[in-house]
């Protein structure tokens, strides 16, 4: 038996063991996905030698930690410093990211966006921003403070703070903070978001449900999307690397809608 893990912080709520262990149960069932609690992320390397897992799915607060304690990074988890896909290859652990490309693929029947006003500056913006630029998207950044904006001064992206913020024409607006999460909070002064949305056509919230700020897109017009689907994507992609690529990727997000759903 393979057996594979998710590491986060807190764990209990994810859906990662039901998503994978779908597509396991029906193409792979030499395979077992689990959830690992794990407090101390810097025992990240040490707990996954112990576990004798094959491979493993992390998630907040250790997507960094990851990135470090890896023998090899590939792909576009090199350029945003942070992984979320491990697998061992000849007893070393290699990294990848598949968020990016996760939340990509949520949206791909919105083929046509050229521009982009991400709200938050934290690590999701990051990596969206960098795989945002891979598609030659213009970005605009805006965040309630000015000092987390510093890690985006390398990016050729417009950059704000709530103070100047300039409302512009956007095809897609995306909400990375957790406004809502918990709560009936916006991401941002409410009057300044309908004016965001009154010039936008697309919203997505990378929080798994329908939250208040994609209520008030919907009454603007805008067609939305929660993160669910981001997970669901980001999850086929890390399914393919755990499954050394042998399942057909629409196999595996039938599997995975089926339980998700």
């Amino acid at each position: 038996m393979e057996l594979y893990t998710i590491f986060g912080n807190p764990v209990s709520h994810s859906k990662s063991p039901l998503i994978h262990n779908s597509v396991f149960q029906k193409y792979a069932p030499n395979k077992r996905f689990t959830k690992t609690l794990l407090i101390d992320g810097s025992k990240l390397r040490e707990v996954y030698q112990q576990l004798r897992i094959s491979g493993a799915s992390v998630t907040v607060p250790h997507k960094e930690i990851a990135y470090k304690v890896c023998d090899e990074v590939r792909g576009i988890a090199k350029k945003i410093g942070a992984v979320n896909c491990i697998v061992t290859e000849k007893g070393k652990l290699v990294g990848y990211n598949t968020d990016v490309y996760g939340f990509l693929d949520s949206i791909s029947e919105w083929s046509d966006i050229e521009k982009v006003l991400i709200i938050g500056a934290g690590g999701t913006a990051r990596a969206l921003t960098i795989g945002f630029l891979e598609r030659d998207w213009d970005i605009t950044i805006v965040n309630r403070s000015e000092k987390r904006l510093e890690n985006f001064r390398e990016f050729p992206i417009k950059l704000y703070s709530w103070k100047d913020f300039e409302i512009a024409n956007y095809d897609l607006v995306v909400n990375v903070t957790s406004a809502g999460l918990n709560d009936d909070s916006l991401p941002m002064d409410r009057e300044v978001l309908e004016k965001v949305f009154q010039n936008s056509r697309y919203a997505v919230d990378v929080i798994y449900k329908d939250t208040p700020f994609l209520q008030l897109a919907k009454e603007i017009g805008l067609k939305v999307k929660d993160g669910s689907m981001m997970l669901i994507y980001q999850g086929v992609l890390a399914n393919q690397l755990f499954t050394n690529n042998q399942i057909e990727k629409e196999k595996i997000l039938k599997a995975m809608l089926e339980v998700y759903e």
